[in-house]
Parts: C-alpha cells; sequence; structure tokens
C-alpha cells in the first residue's frame, strides 16, 4: 500500500476498463487460447500476455510476428470474443476489488470520469452496461476511436480532452505496462494497480502512485 502524502488534486480522472475496474483478463486470456486450439493453434500464455492492454491492430502485429503472415487474426479474435461473451452473458462481469468504493468517493467530490480502453467502444459500453457501472462515467473512448492505440499517447489526449481539461490536471488508472507508458507520453500522472502483469522497471520509474487496489487509491482525493 503507498503511503506518501498527496500533494497533487486532479480535476478528472480516467480509467482503463479490463483488468483495471472490470476483472475480465482471467477470463479473457484463456479464451484467447480455447479460441486457438479449435482453429488448431497452440498459443502459449506468454504471447496471449503481451497483448493485454494494447490495441486490436497492435495485437495482430503481435500475432503475426509469433506465426507469420498467413496467421488468421481476425477469425481468432472473433471466435476469442464470442467465448467470453458467452462467458460474461452467462456469469455476469465482475468488479475489481474497491471500485464501487472508489467510484462512489469520486462521485460524491464530483470529479468527472472517462474510460480510455484498447476495447473497441461499442464492446466496451456493452461491457460496462453488464457491470452496471456505465452511467458513472462522462465520457468513454475506446481503442477504435484513435489511430495510435496504447502505449500511444492518442487514447488519454482524447479522453481528457473529451472532460474538458488538459492532460496535466487528470491522473490516470491502469494496470498494464502499454497503459503506463502511453499515461507517460500523454502527460498524465499514472496510478497503477496491478493485475496479471508486473511491469518492467523502467515502466515503473514513470507510475505517480501504486496500490494494492482500487479502495486504497480513495486517499488520493481526501
Amino acid at each position: 500500500m503507498e503511503t506518501k502524502k498527496n500533494t497533487f488534486s486532479p480535476d478528472a480522472v480516467i480509467f482503463d476498463m479490463d483488468g483495471l475496474m472490470l476483472d475480465t483478463e482471467r477470463v479473457i486470456v484463456p479464451v484467447w487460447g480455447r479460441a486457438g486450439e479449435i482453429l488448431g493453434y497452440n498459443i502459449s500464455q506468454d504471447v496471449i500476455l503481451k497483448m493485454v492492454g494494447i490495441s486490436s491492430e497492435n495485437a495482430r502485429v503481435v500475432m503475426l510476428d509469433e506465426f507469420g503472415g498467413d496467421f488468421p487474426y481476425d477469425q481468432l479474435r472473433e471466435k476469442a470474443r464470442g467465448l467470453y461473451k458467452k462467458e460474461f452473458e452467462e456469469n455476469g462481469i465482475p468488479h475489481k476489488k474497491g471500485l464501487i468504493c472508489l467510484l462512489d468517493h469520486l462521485a460524491a467530490a464530483k470529479i468527472p470520469l472517462a474510460v480510455a480502453t484498447s476495447t473497441r467502444k461499442a464492446t466496451a459500453l456493452e461491457m460496462l452496461r453488464m457491470a452496471g457501472i456505465v452511467e458513472r462515467f462522462t465520457a468513454i473512448v475506446g481503442g477504435d476511436e484513435v489511430v495510435n492505440g496504447k502505449p500511444a499517447p492518442d487514447i488519454f489526449l482524447l479522453a481528457a480532452e473529451k472532460l474538458g481539461q488538459p492532460p496535466s490536471a487528470c491522473i490516470g488508472f491502469e494496470d498494464s505496462p502499454a497503459g503506463l507508458k502511453g499515461l507517460c507520453a500523454a502527460g498524465i500522472r499514472s496510478v497503477f494497480i496491478k493485475d496479471l502483469i508486473e511491469p518492467p522497471r523502467e515502466v515503473l520509474t514513470t507510475v505517480w502512485r501504486r496500490f494494492d487496489d482500487l479502495s486504497e487509491a480513495v486517499q488520493l482525493f481526501v
């Protein structure tokens, strides 16, 4: 748990979605493996983890680099999406620990919120509705709304713009190395909450604050 005294009061907050607010990556990662098996490919978890937090097009590059230019990425993505959508429809989408506590606190403080996710916007809206939190956000930006996905800063800059705030007035919550890199490049203070991946040291040196779960981050807004 972070114990540094907070000396910055943000005017807006930007959240990643998968693995940060929604506990989806633990479902999605093995689903990609099952989708690969259906199509006749053995996709290791190490390869799948390289796709966490990045855009669909950047994920395509990862898979083509691993399996060659004729790899059926679009077919794999649609197969995986169908499998995890079925899982979420049957079992719901769980929140990450402390999410509602933090969102309630930010609502009481009247701090505007945005989502900046590599997931396509239509899918993100669907997942946030299923999780019961879509109405919490002033703006929702999907990976298909920017040319360059995470780790580029584009999606965070667009989210800040939609919130009507300069990047320097915002903070961003992320769980992935790509997202943390994007926040740094955007000039937005980053808050890291670990999910599946511990970022490399050079990424961690850019992090403004780190907490074990979202409820601990309430201290940033008191």
